[in-house]
């Protein structure tokens, strides 16, 4: 993953609303939730929860699939863990070791 796709990942979930719909996904599991379920259960007005969908499927944190006239939500499990490893994958490489302190002499 690079720095412009990890960009536009975490950004997708940068509001306190769209994190709270990508919570909900990821708690919903593979089956994911319809449009409708997480309106819902979110109390969202549709216009505004269609444009977070749109935010977090431009994002590549969910997947939309349509069945019928349902639109499945569902969270992108894989670039979820790639946008956590991206972030983690260089911990503490800065890290200096803690310098030794000789106690003050009082």
């Amino acid at each position: 993953m690079n720095i412009d796709s990890a960009s536009t990942g975490f950004a997708a979930v940068g509001s306190a609303p769209r994190l709270q719909v990508l919570t909900l996904l990821v708690r919903a599991g593979n089956a994911g939730l319809t449009t409708g379920d997480i309106q819902q259960k979110l109390d969202i007005p549709a216009s505004t929860l269609t444009h977070h969908l749109k935010q977090l499927a431009d994002g590549n944190a969910i997947k939309q699939v349509k069945q019928g006239r349902a639109m499945f939500n569902i969270a992108n499990y894989d670039h979820l863990t790639a946008l956590a490893k991206f972030l983690l994958n260089e911990c503490c490489i800065d890290a200096q070791p803690e310098l030794e302190m000789e106690p003050a002499n009082v």
